[in-house]
């Protein structure tokens, strides 16, 4: 009789904690939800000749938006014990999409490299700040190889860190035996797979390097200046089937060189007008061959054609989403998803190009 009596209040005690789990949990949802803000309307696509289009798809700045499917027990902790410190972004620069969509954002504010991997949830921060030797402090630029090897260049130390598919450090490039760098301040990085080849921009130099695998010189391009092959101040940089984009950016102008550096072309001038470049800094193409840079301080993206004639721009100085805050970093996957590292707004945002619609053959006449 006893043992009954005590069965039923262990009963009630059990009854009586959840259902005052249930009310907390209830009251804590509701106050979790009292304190969102209404979302912040998105810009309107931007519709183009030909049927094309841009489309604005999202931002994102933490660690917390990889991980956003939570079971009840882990939602449960978070709401007793707080949520876990998530890595934030704090002053990206460099962005590339490898060939499994995962995005790798260099951070030289956190002094490492974001990995975020929507698809699968996964999250991963990349540093080295306080390794004894070869030591990561301002990751700047950042490619990666048909085998999704990951080349980061760090504008501080002068060299350049690869790291494999999954994170582990594997090397440095350009480190020599006292510990410096051997580059002043690399900043843009391309990959040549195929042809094995590194190609470095020093913008302190004001050269572009070709590199071999391992980290040897194989040719120079460029010296300062403000002719052909020269350059004041060179940034990024994009390497691609057809040869070597160079942003040039002190020179307002974008060279473009064959893939053993010979000089191929020029464009741009100098200005605030459209189709003119201020401070370009990120360069992209898409699937259409046009050409995407960034102009830092105008706010913008600008695409132009092949021939140089500018088709559009988007953006514009703010913090709303579809504006921009000193824009720098910029990579487009081969969906022609469009990744812009909003910087002083400490962000990435993404946008969806949507070439013309293929016509059928029977449709063409």
């Amino acid at each position: 009789m006893v043992q009954l009596v005590l069965d039923k209040t262990f009963r009630k005690c059990i009854l009586l904690q959840v259902l005052c789990l249930v009310i907390f949990l209830a009251s804590a949802n509701a106050s979790w939800r009292s304190k969102q803000k209404d979302p912040e309307p998105t810009p309107p696509d931007l519709l183009l000749d030909g049927g094309r289009k841009l489309v604005f798809e999202r931002a994102f700045a933490s660690e917390r938006e990889v991980k956003i499917k939570k079971g009840f027990w882990t939602k449960l902790v978070d709401i007793v014990a707080g949520e876990p410190d998530y890595h934030y972004l704090v002053r990206p620069y460099g962005i590339v999409a490898d060939s499994h969509g995962r995005l790798i954002v260099t951070d030289p504010g956190a002094r490492g490299v974001h990995i975020f991997d929507f698809g699968q949830q996964k999250y991963k921060f990349l540093q080295r700040w306080d390794k004894d030797k070869d030591p990561m402090l301002s990751p700047q630029c950042v490619a990666v190889d048909a085998q999704d090897r990951i080349y980061v260049t760090d504008s501080e130390s002068g060299k350049i860190f690869v790291f494999d598919a999954s994170g582990k450090f594997q090397h440095a490039l350009g480190s020599l035996h006292g510990g410096e760098g051997y580059f002043k301040r690399p900043t843009g990085i391309g990959v040549d797979s195929e042809g094995q080849h590194i190609y470095v921009t020093d913008t302190l130099r004001d050269q572009v390097f070709i590199l071999d695998m391992k980290g040897a010189v194989v040719k120079t391009i460029g010296q300062r200046g403000t002719g052909n092959s020269e350059f004041n101040f060179p940034a990024d940089l994009l390497f691609g089937s057809d040869g070597l984009s160079v942003v040039d950016t002190m020179n307002s102008r974008i060279q473009n060189f064959d893939r053993s550096g010979v000089f191929l072309s020029a464009m741009g001038s100098a200005g605030e007008e459209p189709g003119q470049l201020f401070r370009p800094k990120g360069i992209a193409k898409d699937s259409e061959d046009h050409l995407y840079i960034v102009d830092a301080l105008q706010s913008s993206v600008q695409v132009f054609n092949s021939e140089g004639q500018l088709l559009y721009s988007f953006g514009g100085r703010g913090s709303r989403l579809g504006e921009f805050s000193l824009p720098v970093g910029l990579s487009i996957d081969h969906s022609d998803r469009i990744y812009v590292v909003d910087s002083y707004n400490r962000r990435v945002q993404v946008f969806h190009y949507f070439p013309a619609p293929k016509v059928a053959e029977g449709e063409k006449h």
